[in-house]
């Protein structure tokens, strides 16, 4: 049976397994992303690379960071984006990438 997440979740990066930290699950991102303040308060990355990211602001250049996450007690290793979330309300953003991995079925309803 497959794992089944709603539109918001809460995550944990596992090199700090206290923090919980709430996520948006978007199913129409390809790629998952982090904001950049919270990269530096868990001391996430270094960037491995860059890549070309087309958001609702235009084309940008975003680091990419390897990172180790518990969704559903599942543990998943994917690259997630660095991004100024800092106006938006989920500071993480989980997107096709991290939700093939765990072959997760999302429920808009739940």
């Amino acid at each position: 049976m497959r794992p089944v997440v709603g539109l918001i979740e809460k995550i944990v990066f596992s090199t700090h397994g206290e923090k919980k930290i709430t996520a948006r699950i978007d199913t129409g991102a390809t790629m998952s992303s982090v904001d950049s303040q919270l990269v530096k308060s868990l001391q996430l990355g270094p960037a491995v690379s860059r890549i070309n990211v087309r958001s609702a602001h235009g084309m940008q250049t975003r680091p990419l960071i390897r990172a180790t996450i518990i969704l559903k007690k599942m543990t998943i290793t994917g690259l997630f984006t660095i991004a100024q979330r800092s106006h938006m309300t989920y500071p993480v953003l989980i997107g096709q990438n991290i939700l093939k991995k765990g072959k997760f079925l999302v429920d808009p309803l739940k």
